[in-house]
């Protein structure tokens, strides 16, 4: 039988953990080849383990599928473009492009929030989907075909008290939209994928304050998965060719907005 990703080329950002090893990992087990990439992921130290990518690689191999890991800072315009160069020198093309990456500092109130929380969040969440889009987009073009899956998240659809997060992907949102107009005609797929809270280690790394981490986490909410989330790229991806999936919402049972 064959495989729906099967001879494809997956670049996923910010893949070394969370919601994006299981990205690489489900694509891996649908046949395609994909590029790994998490910032420093290919620089383990001295006597140390696999860093995190490269694990992610190891999994990937070891169940028979093609990997590589890329250690690039996306929110860098050259780093992304080698990143990209990575796929192609290695694989020949890029056939989807997974815009995963994100972190959420600065994720209480903006009075609140740093200058390098901000700039850290800004970097991450809006420009490294941007240079990495750019990167990929003429290739997929010429060719009339490809796929961009942009992870935003609910909180860049609905009032939420966390202005900066919030305000990026608020961002990915219209970044999703109006890639559709401007591909019009091409033949490249454009989805944003919109999860609302998810089992992760997301508040550990956005949160200071080891209470608020531990009242953000016990919200008594049965949580959305990574898996959850991969299915739903999983579902997009599988539509048929002239069918675009644009917007897939997903959020617990138990959570809701407005």
């Amino acid at each position: 039988m064959t495989k729906l990703c099967e001879g494809r080329v997956a670049v996923i950002t910010g893949a070394g953990r969370g919601i994006g090893r299981e990205h690489a990992l489900m694509l891996a087990e649908q046949g395609a080849r994909v590029i790994v990439n998490d910032l420093g992921g290919d620089e383990a130290g001295h006597g140390a383990d696999l860093t995190p990518a490269q694990e992610v690689v190891a999994e990937i191999e070891a169940m028979g599928g093609e990997a590589a890991v890329n250690g690039a800072n996306v929110a860098d315009f050259d780093a992304a473009g080698e990143m990209v160069q990575q796929a192609i020198d290695t694989w020949g093309r890029i056939d989807i492009l997974i815009n995963n990456a994100g972190v959420g500092r600065g994720y209480g109130n903006l009075v609140d929030a740093h200058l390098e929380d901000i700039e850290k969040t800004i970097d991450t969440n809006i420009k490294a989907a941007i240079y990495a889009a750019r990167a990929v987009l003429p290739g997929m073009v010429q060719r009339q075909n490809g796929h961009i899956i942009n992870i935003g998240s609910m909180a860049g659809l609905y009032p939420l008290a966390s202005s900066l997060y919030g305000a990026t992907k608020g961002a990915m949102h219209v970044l999703s939209m109006d890639l559709r107009l401007e591909l019009q005609g091409t033949g490249v797929r454009v989805t944003e994928i919109c999860p609302g809270r998810v089992s992760t280690e997301f508040y550990d790394a956005a949160l200071d304050d080891p209470e608020i981490i531990k009242s953000k986490k016990n919200s008594g909410i049965e949580e959305v998965t990574s898996e959850d989330i991969s299915q739903a790229v999983i579902y997009a991806l599988n539509a048929s060719q002239h069918v675009n999936i644009n917007r897939i919402e997903l959020q617990p049972t138990e959570q809701t907005y407005g």
